[in-house]
Parts: structure tokens; sequence; C-alpha cells
């Protein structure tokens, strides 16, 4: 296996390894980009990892690629997708004969995370996501209203404290009563109160 020696096949391998892999997690292909990406990334590192050592560079690299898939779908902070690409890099880098190669895998696998996303322009999106996230704006335009009607009308309103505002409590408003906050101020109960801004179902007031 001659080819393996040259340093630039370390981005080919891990590259297409990547792409396969990622593409099947965000594509429905029905395992085939799988095993595609897990017979490219087995080829890495049974040819630069010793026997003993295979397993384990294979559970680090799964484990960052685990982890961008978990920031990506939940969580979408950063902080894990950061931690798995490193991971990731770490996994393919260490292992490579030289300095060069360790680069070129560490291309490959930036390259192949990237291009794995020109799937969704190709093929349908996975399901799976779909009820994890939710694409359609709640917008006005599409039939949704964010602001409750009623409360809607609130603004402006005159109304009196039930309870003292620390800063949340209760306000009676034409003869109803409502949970509101006011705007950083400490008001009193029996305090007569305007209605300055309603956001969704969320009441601010101000004194008179």
């Amino acid at each position: 296996m001659d080819i393996l020696n040259l340093e630039w096949i370390a981005l080919v391998i891990t590259g297409f390894g990547t792409l396969f892999l990622i593409g099947e997690v965000l594509v429905n292909m029905r395992g085939f980009f799988a095993l595609l990406g897990i017979g490219f990334i087995t080829v890495y590192f049974g040819a630069y990892v010793e026997t003993g050592s295979v397993i384990l560079m294979l559970i680090i690299y799964f484990i960052g690629l685990l982890l961008i898939i978990i920031d990506g779908k939940l969580l979408n902070d950063g902080t894990l997708a950061t931690i798995g690409l490193a991971a990731m890099l770490t996994a393919v880098a260490l292992p490579a004969p030289n300095l060069t190669a360790g680069l070129y895998a560490v291309l490959g696998v930036l390259l192949g995370t990237g291009a794995s996303f020109l799937f969704l322009k190709v093929f349908k999106r996975r399901d799976m996501w779909n009820k994890l996230t939710l694409k359609d704006q709640l917008s006005t335009e599409a039939g949704y209203n964010s602001i409750n009607e009623t409360y809607a009308t609130l603004v402006d309103q005159e109304g009196v404290t039930l309870t003292d505002l620390r800063p949340v409590g209760t306000i009676r408003v034409n003869n109803r009563d409502y949970s509101a906050v006011s705007n950083g101020q400490w008001i009193t109960k029996g305090t007569s109160i305007r209605v300055t801004m309603v956001d969704g179902t969320k009441i601010l007031v101000e004194k008179q």
C-alpha cells in the first residue's frame, strides 16, 4: 500500500471520511454514507496507528463527532462543537507519521466538515432534525401572533397594584388581575400604575 506513504493522501482519506460521516447525520442516506465514512476513517487509523491504539483513536474521533452533532442540533452555543472538533483533529493528527501528514489530516477534517453541508442542497434533510428544530418563524404574516390580543390592549391602561412589585407582583386593570413587572422599581401595594409595554404575556408597568 505505497500510496499511504504519500503525505497528501492523509488529506484525502480524512476528508472523505469526515465528509460522509457528517453527511450521513445531515441527510437521509440509509447508512450508505456512514459505511463510506467509517471505511475511510478505519483505513486511515489502520494505516498509521499501532494495532492496540486503533480503537482508542476511533473512539476519540467519534466522540468528537458526537459532540459537534449535539451542539449543532440541541445546545447551539459552540462550546461542545469546539471541544468535539478539537478531539477529531487530535485523533487524526497524533497518528500521522510526520508533521506534514498530520497537517494534511487536520486540513482534511476541516474541509470534509465544511463540504458535508453541500449535501443539504442535493439530498433530503433527516426528519429527526426537523422535529428537534423549529424552522418556521411564528410571525404575524404566517398566521401567528406573539402577543396575546387581550394583553395587547392593556398598553397605556391605568390600574393599581394588588401586591408589592419587587419588581414582580399582581396588578388590577379594568377589574381584571394580571401578573406584572416594574421597570426595576419597588412599587408598593395600592399604588396607581400605567402599563407601558406588553411582550407576549409579560406586562411592564410604571408608577403613575
